[in-house]
């Protein structure tokens, strides 16, 4: 008899921190090109970072290094310019790859997975700042979003993002040059749900271009810190 209650509170526990995990994941963005000879580790550690449910990881590949000699084929200009947001944001001169950038708020250079790891399990930790729902039925999104500690007058974007789960590249030229290689969470569209003022509950809605996995980010506008996120199912 004990052991079976003992059994069934591990369970209990269990499923508490992996309905936890998903409700309050950490968002990692990396920052990565195909033309960069630094960044397959840092690919690497985005495989693993894409089979955790505590964490949303998003493989956005950039354009600038295209002039070496190899165009990344999944490059977005759009991509680099979230980048030089954040370094905006930060107080940073310069962009460059691999970059890690940690719920909008901490960065890491290269792969460096001890500090990756110190990073996320910080922000695990803290206290929720707000919550965000998202429901899925067919390419129809809807998002619900709740404040719980957050400061007063700001303004937050309701961001969806897609993604392919894996893509594969054979690269012919540039400094990786005859690799092939596989990467994860490729980051395909964003699009922004509306604006939320941080103060009271409220719904938003999106149509999304594809039947691709969809994640929502709730971001300080301006590519502040994502103060929440979730998967959308």
């Amino acid at each position: 008899m004990f052991r079976s209650a003992a059994a069934t509170a591990l369970v209990s526990i269990f499923f508490a921190a992996s309905v936890a995990a998903e409700s309050d994941p950490v968002v990692v963005e990396l920052f990565t090109s195909q033309g960069c000879s630094s960044c397959p580790p840092a690919d690497k550690i985005m495989h693993d970072l894409a089979k955790r449910d505590d964490v949303i990881g998003l493989a956005l590949h950039v354009d600038y290094w295209d002039y070496i000699g190899w165009k990344d084929e999944y490059a977005d200009p759009a991509h680099t310019l979230r980048q030089r947001a954040y370094a905006r944001e930060g107080g940073r001169t310069m962009i460059y790859t691999p970059q890690m950038v940690i719920n909008g708020q901490h960065d890491v250079v290269g792969a460096k997975s001890r500090e990756l790891d110190r990073i996320i399990n910080a922000h695990l930790k803290a206290a929720p700042e707000a919550s965000v729902k998202a429901v899925r039925s067919g390419n129809d999104v809807t998002v619900e979003v709740t404040p719980v500690e957050l400061p007063a007058g700001e303004t937050y974007e309701i961001r969806v993002v897609q993604y392919s789960p894996m893509r594969h590249a054979s690269i012919r030229r540039g400094e990786l040059a005859g690799h092939e290689l596989d990467y994860a969470n490729v980051v395909e569209t964003w699009l922004t749900a509306g604006q939320w003022d941080g103060v009271t509950p409220q719904q938003f809605s999106a149509s999304l271009s594809s039947d691709l996995p969809a994640v929502v980010l709730v971001q300080r506008a301006g590519h502040g810190p994502i103060v929440a996120a979730t998967r959308a199912k």
